[in-house]
């Protein structure tokens, strides 16, 4: 009998935890392992933060949903990795021997790569719900006396859509109140042009984007570099093509969030061999460690080079889609040795993001995520808003299921129209 222990219960995490326990013979135990009581659905946070949501409703208790499953739950925070010795520490004090680990922690937040970025300082977070929660009591203290409003994306981010999605809903809800003119909008990105989003374009994204940008009456800056943040300025260094310094912005605000770079969490980061200089698990082309063949990784804690090298650094976006072929490739990829089998499954890591605008929105699709491609597309709609609500309860319906897997091949592609994309896909 094998112990399987996935650690990280986010948008990874759980959907390997009911994959692999589909597919493993019963006589094997599989375990995760979250720090949270609750999964939350990070792509709604962005609507969060203008009070269109409450953190309880993109919510789901996990105990009963893995429990029905067979899956073991255990609330806590793994400390330590001991990869020699297949054994993971817990921050209660405890142990968990594993036969094969999977990790799915998600990212730590590198905030403090620029003095006063984060909730902690003088800017807002949409990374996890407790930052949404903060950041929409900002806003309604915010909306009592209105004044500017700077979103963006910190240098190294890999994040991009909720970036946008920020802005976009910022704008949409202050319409609504009647409060818009009151606002000026400034979007600062590290990216070198609007629309890039870390993967050097898709399509025409450039154009599309830039076209919402300004019929919303938002300012941009790109191949911008946080430099530091006060309780109502922002020091922005905007760099030219070669990466000189080209101009020196302060932008005062009354309200900003910003998506910073990310890391690899300490537990992981500390173990030798296993990650890159920022902390993010080396893979090969079946999701394991090279080190370590018992270890898989999955989701945004996975290195991945950038696309492009850019005059202000930018990463890699890890989409739903893309994260979700990196779950069902380590899930058949852990059947397979456990049965004596080579290993032999590999991800696709296309790129597929629906990204809401708060009245319309726009879907990009990207196969492979890294160019050339065999297609690139992209389409604005208000479709695209109303899509990412459907999928928002669908997705959770299947949490609390227990049948999250697979969710991008049967609803997005086929329920959103993309279905000629299907077989390109493969």
């Amino acid at each position: 009998m094998a112990h399987v222990v996935i650690i990280g219960a986010g948008l990874g995490g759980i959907p390997a935890a009911f994959d692999l326990r589909k597919h493993l013979p019963k006589t094997h135990r599989v375990t995760l392992i979250g720090e949270r009581a609750y999964f939350e659905f990070t792509p709604s946070n962005p609507w969060v933060i203008v009070g269109w949501r409450k953190p309880e409703d993109t919510r789901v208790m996990m105990h009963d949903p893995l429990e029905n499953k067979g899956i073991q739950w255990l609330v806590n925070k793994v400390t330590k990795i001991d990869a020699d010795t297949s054994t993971l520490t817990l921050d209660d004090g405890g142990h968990v021997q594993y036969d094969y680990l999977v990790i799915a922690t998600g990212p730590k937040l590198a905030f403090d790569e620029a003095a006063g970025l984060g909730p902690d300082g003088f800017t807002q977070s949409v990374c996890s719900q407790d930052h949404s929660a903060k950041a929409y009591s900002r806003y309604q203290e915010f909306l009592k006396s209105p004044g500017p409003i700077v979103v963006g994306a910190a240098a190294g981010a890999s994040c991009f859509g909720p970036a946008y999605e920020t802005a976009m809903i910022l704008d949409a809800d202050l319409r609504k109140r009647k409060l818009r003119d009151k606002v000026p909008m400034t979007y600062v990105t590290c990216e070198p042009y609007i629309g890039h989003m870390g993967l050097g374009g898709v399509g025409d994204s450039k154009g599309l984007m830039e076209s919402e940008l300004r019929e919303r009456h938002i300012k941009w800056i790109t191949n911008a570099k946080i430099m530091s943040v006060t309780q109502t300025e922002m020091t922005v260094h905007e760099m030219d093509d070669g990466g000189v310094l080209k101009k020196e912005h302060r932008i005062p605000f009354s309200y900003s969030a910003v998506i910073p770079a990310f890391k690899g969490v300490d537990a992981v980061a500390a173990v030798p061999g296993l990650c890159n200089p920022r902390g993010f698990v080396l893979i090969d082309k079946h999701q394991r460690s090279p080190k370590y063949p018992n270890i898989y990784s999955v989701g945004v804690c996975v290195a991945i080079p950038p696309v492009e090298a850019t005059p202000v650094p930018t990463g890699a976006p890890k989409t739903g889609y893309m994260i979700e072929s990196m779950v069902s490739a380590t899930a058949a990829n852990i059947v397979s040795a456990l049965a004596g089998k080579a290993v032999e499954a590999e991800a696709s890591w296309n790129a597929i993001c629906l990204a809401d605008f708060g009245d319309t929105g726009a879907a990009f699709v990207a196969l492979p995520q890294i160019p050339p491609r065999n297609v690139t597309w992209s389409k604005k709609g208000k479709w695209v808003h109303l899509a990412k609500i459907a999928f928002e309860k669908y997705f959770l319906r299947k949490v609390r299921t227990g049948s999250l897997t697979p969710i991008y091949e049967t609803y997005v592609l086929k329920a959103l129209g993309i279905v000629s994309l299907k077989d390109r896909i493969g």
